[in-house]
């Protein structure tokens, strides 16, 4: 493990032409961390991401989880090592009920293939019993249990949220990257999402959270990472950003007492 981070990238680069999305990014996010990431848009953070969990692949440097380079491993094969991502625009199966929309998540199901399905039919039952009792459960850590046979697309943005993070924890991971979980969410639903995550954190979970509520980010998230114009800017606690004038002024402006 790299100087004690769970995950962490050395020297990370993308070009997208001319542009420098993400310009020699070297992190590091400590295992039990709930790690803020914060910046203007256009300052990298979801090309970040996406670097990150595989869906970019760099043009330098490297991405490292428990010290182990994984920057030619695809999507896949990262969640299956621990490492999930929810989206700033929640992508649920609209007319798939909640349930069916997280009993999905786990890759590899043998009811996916023709054969699976054909030749073991007693192996798809069994398999699927448990990922729906473990569905349930998830729904109802979350509070979406009641919702559970409802269309995904009669959800609130709020609670499209929820089961967003619902869906990734059927993997399991490790860490768990929040791409603006707060963004969109009402104050209540966003007290049960907060909840959650320092729930799922005491656990054992890491989390990278990109989010613009300052708020949000400065009660909860320590430490912070700061990125503009695709290089990072600042690392340290919340009471250091809070300390740093020119980070203030330039990203934070004056978060609520």
């Amino acid at each position: 493990m790299t100087d004690g981070a769970l995950l962490a990238t050395r020297g990370l680069g993308r070009r997208f032409g001319a542009l420098r999305a993400v310009d020699d990014v070297s992190i590091d996010v400590a295992a039990g961390s709930i790690t803020g990431l914060i910046g203007p848009n256009g300052a990298g953070k979801t090309t970040l991401f996406n670097l990150l969990t595989g869906e970019l692949r760099p043009d330098a440097g490297q991405v490292l989880l428990e010290g182990r380079d994984i920057t030619a491993q695809p999507p896949d094969a990262r969640f299956r090592l621990g490492l999930a991502r929810t989206f700033q625009i929640p992508r649920p199966f609209r007319r798939m009920s909640v349930l069916e929309n997280v009993m999905l998540a786990p890759a590899g199901q043998t009811g996916e293939t023709i054969a699976g399905a054909l030749l073991r039919p007693g192996r798809v039952r069994a398999e699927e019993a448990r990922l729906r009792s473990r569905a349930m459960e998830i729904l109802d850590f979350m509070t979406l249990a009641p919702l559970a046979d409802h269309p995904a697309g009669q959800l609130s943005g709020g609670q499209t949220k929820l089961l967003e993070l619902a869906r990734v924890l059927m993997g399991d991971p490790r860490v768990i990257l929040l791409d603006e979980p707060a963004a969109g969410v009402n104050p209540a639903l966003t007290r049960v999402l907060i909840e959650r995550i320092e729930a799922l954190n005491r656990d054992g979970r890491t989390f990278l959270i990109i989010e613009h509520d300052m708020d949000f980010i400065m009660r909860h998230c320590d430490p912070i990472i700061a990125m503009a114009e695709g290089r990072v800017v600042f690392r340290g606690s919340a009471a250091a950003a809070m300390a740093d004038q020119g980070l203030i002024d330039a990203y934070l402006g004056t978060p609520a007492r």
